[in-house]
């Protein structure tokens, strides 16, 4: 063997052998040479790694689409309150504004599958035209007055009757809305709806009440078709009462508010005659297209002309009443207490917003007012408020007067004939309570107030529940003889006559007998429902109208 080859077989040390150079007797396969213009990234795959492709989707996917990692069967466990989940008996025997808000109290988790009352197509209730119907019912309800909350339960229970279980109603001062959302993986449907008119008119307000008991009455079949068509007959019905009717009964309501606060024959005629003057105004700045503000305004300045008037032409009347009759025309009391009402039930945005609306009438009729008092002051008239402050003790007479004024009172806001006789009934039975309080009794007036109103919400809310309509018909028009006309009036009075201190008291005085009135109409209603069977959850107690508690 030569030297050579003897060194050739001498095994090679680590240093001068290379990890990457194959064994001697392992034939390597040249690589392909890759050409220099193609590139790679470190977060491509492998080559020979087999991977499933997934076939390609939306770019733009939904925020309620199913993520591709869930699985129904590996789900984690659902967490369960420590006392369970309490069951929910949504009774039939209780009228639906009950179910309904009892409803729309619970979360949307806790709320039983409805059992869908009418009959829709073989695939499915029209989504769209449920809604349609739904807010165009709401829409009267919230411009004929009606609070915040029975509107939502109105449109809430609407949808339900159709098909529709996850919705939510949303209703403000101007604004309804309503969402659907078909599942939990489906994008919701939203609708929304603009009140741009308001009238009063609780004929319509309770034809559109029988409309809603009927749709979510599981005897009574009512389809989309018979249910728009209802609605349009709702809609172009005439008002019960003429304009001419309805200016008389300003001026009954007016005359009869002046013997309340001590006025005989000729008081009753002089404020009757000054309220249906201001009410013609009223008419012809309306058909002018001025806003409410000027309407007040101008309403308000007939019956304080006529006392003034009387006074300075030395007339032996007592010129307060007529003026104090006149402002019992004007005050919005149908407002303040949805407003109040509102409020308590937790609808703060609604509340303010209908508030807002009352002290902007309450100051139209305040300019109005001391407009005429200051130049009927300058021209020599005698308005004291002192000598108005004595009240006669005439209990018959003041019973009678307070039943008129309802009347007349129910009159105006278009009531049906059949429910005005009730509501005068309970006029005259608010107005003995508080006579039998403040004058007999000798307690403060806004105790004596609020206890005839919760009188008065008590006896609508048992009456309303009788008949399965609104409460409004039965509690608006009662309220008329505990409104602060008088008041008022002295506070006018006594800024016209430059003391404003005590113009301010009497003024404050009327806004707490306002609040008091609104406070103790609500206050009974809750109380009537304490007694009465409410669907709900069977181990709990009644859910409170109010979200949160403070915290």
């Amino acid at each position: 063997m030569t030297e050579p080859e003897a060194e050739d077989r001498k095994p090679q040390s680590d240093e001068a052998r290379s990890a990457f150079v194959p064994p001697a007797g392992v034939v390597a396969q040249a690589a392909p040479v890759e050409e220099e213009s193609s590139t790679t990234s470190e977060f491509a795959l492998p080559k020979g790694l087999d991977v499933p492709q997934v076939p390609p989707t939306d770019s733009e996917g939904s925020a309620f689409s199913t993520p591709r990692t869930y699985s129904a069967k590996h789900a984690p466990p659902a967490f369960t309150p420590p006392a369970g989940i309490p069951r929910v008996d949504l009774t039939k025997d209780v009228p639906w504004q009950d179910r309904m808000r009892t409803m729309l109290r619970m979360p949307v988790a806790e709320r039983p599958v409805p059992e869908t009352v009418q009959k829709t197509e073989d695939e499915g209730p029209a989504v769209p035209r449920v809604l349609d119907l739904t807010l165009r019912i709401g829409e009267l309800l919230l411009a004929g007055g009606e609070g915040a909350e029975d509107v939502e339960a109105a449109m809430f229970a609407v949808c339900r009757s159709y098909g529709l279980d996850r919705c939510e109603p949303g209703v403000t001062f101007t604004l309804l809305s309503i969402s659907y959302q078909p599942s939990l993986v489906e994008d919701p449907v939203t609708a929304s709806r603009t009140v741009r008119r308001r009238g009063t008119d609780y004929t319509r307000l309770a034809a559109v009440y029988q409309l809603v008991d009927d749709i979510s009455d599981d005897q009574t079949e009512v389809s989309l078709e018979e249910s728009y068509r209802r609605l349009a007959e709702i809609r172009r019905n005439r008002h019960p009462y003429s304009g001419w009717l309805l200016t008389m009964a300003t001026g009954g309501l007016a005359g009869a508010a002046s013997v309340l606060v001590g006025g005989d024959a000729i008081v009753f005629v002089a404020a009757a005659i000054g309220a249906m003057l201001g009410d013609r105004l009223a008419w012809l700045c309306a058909g002018r297209g001025l806003p409410e503000f000027y309407q007040f305004t101008v309403a308000a300045t007939p019956a304080a002309a006529m006392g003034a008037a009387l006074t300075i032409a030395h007339v032996d009347v007592r010129a307060s009443a007529v003026i104090t009759g006149g402002l019992f025309a004007l005050l919005p009391g149908r407002a303040l207490v949805a407003g109040v009402q509102d409020g308590l039930t937790g609808y703060y945005i609604t509340a303010a917003a209908r508030l807002l609306e009352v002290m902007y009438f309450y100051v139209g009729i305040v300019i109005g007012v001391l407009v005429i008092l200051y130049f009927g002051v300058k021209l020599g008239a005698e308005l004291n408020p002192d000598a108005a402050l004595q009240s006669s003790n005439r209990p018959g007479w003041q019973i009678a007067a307070s039943m008129l004024l309802t009347l007349c009172f129910a009159v105006l806001l278009q009531q049906e004939r059949s429910t005005v006789l009730i509501v005068t009934l309970n006029g005259g039975v608010a107005w003995s309570v508080y006579g039998a309080m403040h004058y007999v009794g000798e307690i403060s007036p806004v105790a004596s107030t609020a206890a005839a109103a919760g009188l008065v919400g008590l006896f609508g809310q048992l009456l309303s529940r009788y008949r399965f309509a609104s409460a409004l018909p039965y509690t608006t028009a009662a309220i008329g003889p505990l409104l602060p006309g008088s008041a008022t009036y002295f506070g006018l009075l006594a800024i016209a006559q430059n003391d404003v201190d005590e113009g301010l008291v009497s003024l404050t005085k009327a806004a707490a007998l306002a609040m008091a009135i609104a406070i103790g109409v609500n206050l009974g209603s809750e109380i009537s429902r304490l007694f009465m069977r409410l669907p709900g959850a069977s181990a709990g107690a009644r859910r409170a109208a109010k979200r949160t508690r403070g915290f």
